[in-house]
């Protein structure tokens, strides 16, 4: 990691996109540090399974943001040899992977179990997933980018249908993303959050989602090229509008799912970012209403710090001993629950957390601390 004295994120004529960052590491805050799990507002909690909800739009936006910001700085990786290409992006990749991994490892405890760790989560395949894209763009460029989705999303398809059980390709226990990571990681480093061994950021199901950081750099690309003006955000609409009606005509035979990161997914959260893009274009680069995004900037200068640091800061607070519970909660107990309803306090818990962090934002940004990898 490095500390630059100056912001890492892109120029200031592109201010849409560090909101768009923001914005989306607020929400993950949010999503990922609930007071109580069982207790959640529907918008707040992942589909179960097949279907879609507001909280399953958070990591592939992360994914779009990721291609968004390539979109800038593959001008200078492509004017390196291939050498120097590989030895930057694949340090890159391994350190946030690590980063994610000892994620997951954190505290430390039974260093005796530590091959037992799960191996993949959200850093994990963000790391894989820029790797992979970086390469692509790198050698073809816009062209091969959009070969390549293609490619990728009906190549998808194709595998979950043919080596997923017949009867039911797409449910939880006979996709052929759960049969592959069995096989490949082994039921003791993979997720357990369903049930069962199986991982919602496993090895088949990355590839799909390779798509949404190639996705952002394209739309990034359109940009740059059009300009930030009315024509890109019609331009942006419309493809965004047409993702989402396709996403939704695939659904039928390939069911729109987070978990398994169909390619319906795909479309529908790509379509969606790219209105989401296109609303703060309009508004912050065109109209040049800016007086509100500061809050959000804050998020999107210092975007995998603050998310690591809220996933070690939460997991401190469910540790240290106080009484018969824990910091957490107790603060959860005596500030939350015993005043408001069950879902309200879990809510705002996770509000009030995602507000300490922006204060961590805060003061890193006031000191011009901007650590990237």
């Amino acid at each position: 990691m490095t500390q630059n004295s100056i912001s890492p994120g892109i120029s200031n004529r592109y201010l849409a996109l560090d909101v768009l960052r923001g914005l989306t590491v607020a929400f993950m805050v949010v999503v990922n540090t609930a007071g109580d799990w069982s207790n959640l507002f529907a918008p707040l909690a992942h589909a179960k399974w097949h279907g879609f909800t507001p909280t399953d739009l958070v990591f592939p936006t992360f994914l779009f943001v990721v291609g968004n910001a390539m979109s800038f700085s593959m001008k200078k990786l492509q004017q390196m040899n291939a050498g120097e290409f590989f030895k930057k992006v694949g340090k890159r990749t391994v350190l946030i992977f690590l980063i994610g991994w000892l994620l997951s490892a954190f505290p430390f405890y039974d260093v005796a179990s530590i091959t037992e760790v799960r191996l993949f989560g959200v850093l994990q395949r963000i790391a894989l997933c820029y790797f992979f894209a970086s390469i692509v763009l790198y050698y073809g460029g816009i062209k091969l980018g959009w070969i390549v989705s293609a490619l990728l999303l009906l190549g998808y398809w194709a595998i979950m249908y043919f080596f997923g059980d017949a009867g039911d390709p797409y449910g939880l226990t006979g996709n052929a993303a759960i049969k592959l990571d069995l096989a490949l990681i082994g039921p003791e480093r993979m997720y357990g959050g369903e049930g069962i061994p199986f991982d919602p950021e496993g090895i088949l199901s990355t590839l799909p989602a390779i798509v949404n950081v190639i996705a952002g750099y394209l739309a990034g690309k359109m940009i740059q090229k059009v300009g930030n003006n009315m024509s890109a955000v019609k331009k942006l609409v419309a493809v965004g509008l047409v993702l989402i009606i396709v996403s939704y005509a695939w659904d039928t035979l390939f069911p729109i799912n987070k978990k398994i990161w169909t390619s319906s997914y795909v479309l529908l959260t790509t379509g969606i970012d790219l209105l989401l893009l296109a609303l703060l274009v309009g508004v912050i680069e065109i109209k040049n209403w800016k007086g509100w995004t500061y809050f959000f900037e804050v998020f999107g200068r210092n975007p995998l710090i603050l998310y690591v640091l809220a996933g070690l800061l939460v997991t401190v607070l469910s540790l240290i001993p106080v009484g018969e519970t824990t910091l957490k909660g107790f603060i959860y107990t005596n500030f939350f629950t015993s005043w408001l309803a069950p879902k309200t306090a879990s809510f705002l818990f996770a509000f009030s957390y995602m507000l300490v962090i922006w204060l961590i934002g805060l003061w890193m940004d006031k000191r011009k601390i901007y650590i990237k990898v």
